[in-house]
């Protein structure tokens, strides 16, 4: 069997963990999905080309790295965070403007100008008078547009016990029965345009304000990888075309996560000589399947259950169904004690290293 041997080092690298949201942590070798998506692009090939892969390599440490995570509430919060003011309130930018910020836990204010460092004390003297504002109009709703709703009702009420009085043909009825309309077509008049004017005066001009809190989190950063990769395809001529498209690698992980090729070659599989066992130098992703038909020998003390590793439930490749990504995924555990002996159906490359397809 032909494959493709892909080594390259990266000074440092992170491959998140998509479930962790909090601090974002990295898998100890890069998701399949990952290499299969970087590959793709580096060739510039426009649909999934299917292949297999084992990979394998180590780090030499993993730190964790602050940052700062920037969020926007779903309301403003007048106690807290960093109010500021966007250009445009239907998109969310990093073009806002800071308008305050709160400079303690608890107890502050952006309101009543209490403990806030002001960054633009003319918006903030806009953002205060649209509250006032709206605090007007709620106290308006309250008051004047409840008596209103409430006169309403009851004129209507009046009107429809009236009107059981007389016979629906009748003109008496008729005169009622417009006389309840009109007060229907004036209710819903007055509220409409109140409604109306609060989402021009208020609720629009709000939206252009939100409330942005900061956090300090941290990235997982793996130091000084070693990977090898190889690549099975069903096409074999695509071997040749990842081949001569390599360095156009640049990154696997994040962008900046940057890759060095230290070779990359296509070579021929084989079995292990009579009598020979080879043992791992590299942690890998071990197929499940492979290490339950004893394939491969893993450190373990009777079963399954006590193998020493990682077991991962890892992304592959997808379809797309109703424009969304359904990945398909495999059961892999990630461990560095393992080997194979002549008995065993895995193959491996000219430098002896064990090859998991996947």
């Amino acid at each position: 069997m032909k494959v493709l041997k892909i080594k390259l080092k990266q000074n440092q690298a992170h491959y998140r963990k998509e479930e962790s949201q909090k601090n974002k942590m990295t898998y100890p070798l890069p998701p399949f999905s990952t290499v299969i998506g970087a590959i793709h692009a580096a060739c510039g090939f426009k649909k999934y080309h299917p292949m297999n892969l084992s990979i394998q390599g180590r780090f030499q440490s993993l730190y964790k790295r602050p940052y700062t995570d920037y969020c926007f509430l779903n309301s403003i919060m007048d106690d807290r965070g960093i109010l500021v003011k966007f250009p445009n309130g239907s998109l969310l930018s990093s073009g806002y403007t800071k308008v305050a910020s709160t400079l303690k836990s608890q107890g502050n204010s952006f309101r009543k100008n209490i403990t806030i460092d002001i960054h633009n004390q003319d918006l903030l003297d806009e953002y205060n008078g649209i509250k006032d504002l709206g605090e007007e109009l709620e106290n308006f709703n309250k008051i004047r547009i409840t008596k209103f709703k409430n006169i309403c009702k009851l004129r209507k009420k009046n009107l429809a016990t009236k009107k059981k009085k007389f016979d629906k043909k009748s003109d008496e009825f008729k005169k009622l029965a417009d006389r309840e309309k009109e007060i229907k077509i004036l209710e819903k008049l007055v509220l409409d345009r109140f409604k109306e004017f609060k989402e021009i005066k208020i609720a629009n001009e709000l939206n252009n304000y939100a409330c942005l809190v900061t956090s300090l989190k941290y990235y997982e950063i793996l130091t000084n990888v070693e990977l090898v990769i190889h690549v099975q395809c069903e096409d074999e001529k695509d071997l040749e075309i990842i081949r001569d498209n390599i360095f156009n690698l640049r990154a696997i992980g994040r962008s900046e996560d940057f890759v060095e090729i230290t070779d990359c070659e296509i070579v021929e599989l084989v079995k292990a000589e009579e009598d020979e066992e080879i043992d791992s130098i590299y942690s890998a992703y071990l197929s499940i399947e492979d290490i339950k038909s004893e394939a491969i020998l893993v450190d373990r003390k009777e079963d399954l259950k006590n193998v020493r590793g990682t077991k991962y439930k890892l992304n592959k490749n997808y379809i797309l169904e109703d424009k969304k990504r359904v990945f398909n995924k495999v059961k892999v555990m990630y461990t560095s004690k393992y080997s194979i002996d002549d008995e065993s159906y895995l193959l491996i490359d000219n430098e002896k290293l064990i090859v998991n397809l996947i």
